[in-house]
């Protein structure tokens, strides 16, 4: 891995190299991932009577060209370099625990429905699923016509996702005319 350490407005001391390269070793243990990391060190001047003049940014980048990026603006740069750390650390977990997983997502197979209630000036409507029970729509999830297209006893495909006051279709499209 690249480490490009640098300051602005600030002499860099060994204390905060040291932390930078010790925080970023932390980050690389059992993981070879990283292939560049800069962390850059401000003080902000112009921030006279702000609270928070210290600044750390650390950007990474991992394979496939992806980067990611923790800005923190604290009293002290011990604590700006602890708090930009923090933050990486917890989006750097997230990126490997997606690529560890072998979840392949399939797309849900559509139930099949009739349209049984509309209220156009509303913008909703009801399904009357397969087996009874209707299912609420809101004109947001029709695909493949517009809403005021729908009409009354006309079937459909739709996917079903709990809402809040019970099940509701977060697609609706008109079935196939089959010839």
């Amino acid at each position: 891995m690249e480490l490009h350490i640098e300051s602005r407005n600030v002499a860099m001391t060994p204390r905060w190299k040291a932390e930078i390269e010790a925080r970023m070793a932390e980050l690389q243990a059992g993981h070879d991932d990283v292939i560049h990391a800069r962390v850059t060190l401000t003080k902000n001047p112009h921030h006279k009577k702000a609270r928070n003049v210290a600044e750390a940014l650390v950007v990474v980048t991992l394979p496939g060209r992806h980067t990611l990026t923790a800005r923190k603006e604290e009293k002290t740069f011990e604590e700006a370099i602890r708090a930009a750390f923090f933050s990486l650390e917890i989006e750097l977990r997230k990126y490997r625990e997606k690529r560890a997983s072998k979840e392949i997502r399939v797309p849900p197979i559509p139930l099949r429905g009739v349209i049984c209630k509309l209220f156009p000036q509303e913008g909703y409507g009801f399904i009357l699923q397969e087996g009874g029970g209707e299912i609420y729509f809101h004109q947001n999830a029709v695909h493949g016509m517009k809403f005021d297209e729908l009409e009354d006893g006309m079937e459909v495909a739709f996917n079903l996702e709990p809402g809040e006051k019970g099940p509701q279709a977060t697609t609706v499209n008109p079935m196939p005319v089959i010839p």
